[in-house]
């Protein structure tokens, strides 16, 4: 498995008011689908609804020691990889909280937590390539 985080989604109460804070910093992002995401390097910073990122990610807010509303997103290069990793983790001994299945977004993808209740996404998501090194590059929304 490559070492790589491709996105951190932060699970916000509010997504315009965390958009307007990340603008004031100076992060510019693009909203879809009430969710924002920010390029930040070779990986992305997502906001979004933090209840809807809990059922995403088949856990219940407070369910999970440790889920505080964040998800580190582990993107691959197929549905293959998807299935791989997340069997890899499970054997290392993460709970899987969602299986991997098709995505509403067209993709392939599946949670688990780590010892610590820690959230992971392992996706493979052909809307956002990754480059030879792992990086990501969010679309242009717009011209979608």
């Amino acid at each position: 498995m490559e070492q790589r985080v491709s996105l951190i989604t932060l699970g916000v109460a509010d997504v315009r008011r965390a958009r307007a804070f990340y603008q004031r910093l100076g992060w510019e992002g693009q909203e879809t689908e009430e969710t924002v995401f920010i390029q930040a390097g070779g990986i992305a910073l997502v906001l979004w609804g933090r209840d809807k990122l809990a059922l995403d990610c088949g856990v219940t807010d407070n369910q999970a020691p440790g889920f505080s509303g964040v998800v580190l997103a582990h993107n691959v290069r197929s549905e293959t990889e998807v299935d791989d990793v997340i069997a890899a983790a499970q054997r290392a001994g993460a709970t899987v909280t969602r299986p991997a299945a098709k995505t509403f977004y067209g993709g392939y993808a599946g949670y688990f937590t780590d010892l610590d209740g820690h959230a992971w996404e392992i996706a493979h998501n052909p809307g956002f390539p990754l480059a030879e090194d792992g990086s990501i590059s969010i679309p242009d929304f717009s011209k979608a």
